[in-house]
């Protein structure tokens, strides 16, 4: 059996259990048969998941170096919404629980988003937009 196409995005965190807590008000649920004192999968949707690693654990997957998130970044967390509100409301449980919101939104008229960083500074741009609305300019002919 083929398995559908799924993505992992791994990220180191200094504490699991703050992160976990942090990620549970934004309401982000987690599959427990990933999970264990060095990591857990939170579930973003049926195809996509963000295993947080403590820093110690994620080490071992690489020889670099850890960024620091709070001085320098290394992606963008992009999730998609189905509305302002829903946009607005993620941002707001995620600096309600701890985490900051670095810029003003951006609304483009067609495209609105947020951003948020989480408590270890990793970066989250949450964003719903209509297509139909997308500038002619911008569309591919």
């Amino acid at each position: 059996m083929i398995m559908s196409r799924q993505i992992f995005v791994n990220l180191p965190v200094k504490s699991l259990d703050k992160s976990v807590e942090f990620f549970a008000k934004l309401g982000f649920e987690f599959n427990p048969q990933f999970t264990d004192k060095n990591a857990t999968c939170m579930i973003i949707s049926d195809n996509i998941f963000a295993m947080l690693l403590v820093e110690k654990f994620f080490k071992t997957f690489t020889e670099k170096e850890i960024s620091d998130t709070r001085e320098s970044i290394e992606c963008i967390n992009a999730l998609s919404a189905g509305s302002k509100k829903e946009v607005d409301d993620m941002i707001t449980k995620a600096v309600k629980a701890g985490g900051k919101e670095p810029r003003p939104a951006q609304d483009h008229g067609w495209m609105y988003g947020r951003s948020f960083e989480d408590l270890d500074g990793h970066t989250w741009e949450v964003f719903c937009m209509d297509a139909s609305k997308m500038p002619e300019d911008m569309k591919k002919k």
